[in-house]
């Protein structure tokens, strides 16, 4: 191989990682913060709107999932209510946790508020997941799944990202973190 294409090449590498460092982290002045979160209103499971202001200086363990799912998003939800359990109440009171719809047409605030009360007592109701209605051939029909990812983000009290845990993390495994980063 010639040294002009070693120099093209690693050129290209580099220019390429630059890229996807940008893209995976932000222009957030090389904090290597990932680029998640960001300012939101929505309504909760009493009715009343709620902003990422009304969060600041809490830490939030936010899931994004719909009350018609059968497996994943329960799942969570109780890996979530066991952890935030598993901690000492001066920790408990410094996180809130937050559910987010993705299945607004069919999450009304009824089936929300019925739907929260099932996991940890402050469950609370622009962020990077995937979600979207299941293709089933039946486009007529409120009896469908949705695609998700499955993910709790935890945020800290200014809003910026921490950290992240899927539906399969152990209960202790998140305690032990929550208790890290929100500790006492």
């Amino acid at each position: 191989m010639r040294l002009y294409q070693v120099v093209l090449i690693t050129a290209t590498g580099l220019v390429i990682a630059a890229v996807a460092a940008f893209v995976l982290y932000g222009g957030n002045g090389g904090k290597g913060i990932a680029s998640i979160g960001g300012p939101f209103t929505l309504t909760d499971h009493r009715g009343k709107q709620k902003t990422d202001a009304d969060f600041r200086g809490q830490y939030m363990l936010i899931y994004f999932g719909y009350t018609y799912c059968p497996d994943v998003c329960p799942t969570a939800l109780q890996v979530m209510t066991q952890a935030m359990d598993m901690l000492p109440p001066e920790t408990q009171k410094k996180i809130t946790p937050v559910f987010i719809t993705i299945d607004p047409a069919r999450d009304t605030v009824e089936q929300l508020s019925a739907y929260v009360e099932n996991f940890h007592s402050r469950m609370a109701r622009a962020y990077r997941v995937y979600f979207g209605r299941a293709k089933n051939g039946e486009e007529d029909t409120t009896e469908y799944l949705m695609d998700h990812s499955s993910i709790v983000f935890l945020v800290d009290p200014d809003g910026v990202y921490v950290t992240h845990f899927t539906h399969a993390t152990a209960p202790g495994k998140m305690a032990e973190k929550l208790k890290q980063t929100a500790g006492s």
